[in-house]
């Protein structure tokens, strides 16, 4: 308890609440619990403490491998002062390292499925001591198509062990890894599927492709302090980083293109506050724990609505409050209909500020086009609509 309480972790969270007096004694664990919510002390708190006790071994499984440093350094600050040994095997780095950290018979491994494969491949690491077993993010690696990989996994570990599952939502592929590989889980579920952060301001502005550069500079320019900037690809996370630079700020970008070092140091760089926007992929949503950030801006709406939730859920963090802004083309209805059903509540749409142009954009306020009123007042109607003659470049008006 000196430990936890020199690290300022005096009143746990309800997942931590719920999962570790369960999870000391031995049970297997279900949680169901959003990110953000202190799942790694609830798995981790109770993993080192029967480690403490016993000669086996923890194995944490992870989809990313900002999520395996993340949960690294969570583990050593509270591990550390008892002697904790942990080895994190992830992808993009040499294996040589890797090997070494095992070679020191490490208390627990930390480790993304494929790198943790290649690992058993070479004889470079074995399993057969395994006792705890910690499953986090579990959706994510399964939308990551790491399910083969998991199994692989499962299948090398000893039979009698503790397995800790833990999940933001609760899929059918995952019931089935826990009736198969776990014993009479216990079922904990914290903040259903969809709940998002009270605290986080959320908004919408609807906006054509082609302006988002230019609400994006007047939203930096509007909101001080840090700021998440979300983009469906690696290539639009690229060009929004440059446009940002452009616009004079600092800017590092997080994407699947970039090394392992050059994530590492904008993850850092971002948390120093040497750069004041991180641009990122979802390769991030899950993976970034950074204290602090008052914006996050999904420049592009993510793919899949779960994915909204877990990227606003970076801000607003330990009892802050936070902002998310929301960027939705005209023609992206639909995907506004699947996030707002996912968290059961409209979304305010916002009047888009004066664009430096002489004239309104094509269909009037970007509101209207969605067929809902802007925050602010009444959208005005539309203009009568243009036709464009096919092969030409007249315009022509409608006969009346």
């Amino acid at each position: 308890m000196d430990i936890l309480a020199r690290h300022q972790f005096t009143e746990p969270t309800p997942i931590q609440r719920q999962a570790i007096p369960a999870a000391i004694e031995g049970k297997d664990v279900v949680g169901v619990a959003q990110t953000g919510t202190g799942k790694t002390l609830a798995f981790g708190i109770p993993m080192i403490q029967i480690l403490a006790q016993s000669k086996g071994r923890g194995l944490v499984l992870l989809p990313t491998r900002e999520l395996a440093m993340q949960v690294d350094e969570q583990l050593n600050k509270i591990g550390r002062g008892l002697g904790l040994k942990t080895a994190m095997l992830i992808g993009g780095q040499s294996m040589k390292p890797q090997m070494s950290a095992l070679s020191r018979d490490p208390h627990i491994i930390i480790a993304t499925p494929g790198r943790l494969l290649d690992h058993l491949g070479q004889g470079t690491v074995k399993l057969n001591r395994t006792s705890t077993l910690i499953l986090d993010e579990a959706d994510r690696m399964l939308d990551m198509g790491f399910q083969p990989q998991i199994k692989k996994i499962l299948q090398v570990l000893p039979q009698s062990r503790q397995t800790m599952l833990f999940s933001a939502t609760l899929p059918k592929e995952i019931m089935a890894i826990a009736s198969q590989y776990m014993r009479l889980p216990i079922r904990i579920e914290v903040a259903p599927p969809g709940t998002t952060v009270e605290s986080v301001t959320q908004e919408i502005f609807v906006v054509k492709k082609e302006d988002k550069s230019w609400l994006l500079k007047k939203i930096l320019v509007e909101n001080k302090g840090s700021a998440l900037v979300f983009t469906r690809t690696k290539y639009g996370a690229k060009k929004v980083t440059h446009s940002v630079a452009m616009m004079g700020h600092s800017a590092a970008e997080i994407h699947g293109n970039r090394s392992q070092g050059q994530r590492q140091e904008a993850l850092e760089g971002f948390k120093s506050g040497k750069y004041r926007v991180l641009v990122a992929t979802d390769i991030a949503s899950r993976g970034i724990d950074v204290k602090g950030i008052e914006l996050v801006i999904n420049y592009d709406l993510p793919e899949q609505a779960d994915d909204y939730v877990h990227r606003i859920g970076r801000t607003a963090r330990a009892g802050r409050s936070g902002k998310a802004i929301s960027f939705v083309m005209p023609d992206q209805k639909k995907e506004l209909a699947d996030i707002e059903s996912l968290i059961k509540m409209r979304l305010p749409i916002m009047r888009l500020p004066d664009m430096p142009r002489a004239t309104p954009p094509m269909g009037g306020p970007a509101s209207s086009r969605l067929g809902r009123p802007s925050a602010g007042g009444p959208p005005k109607p539309p203009p009568p609509p243009f036709n464009r003659l096919r092969g030409t470049g007249r315009h022509f008006r409608p006969r009346r």
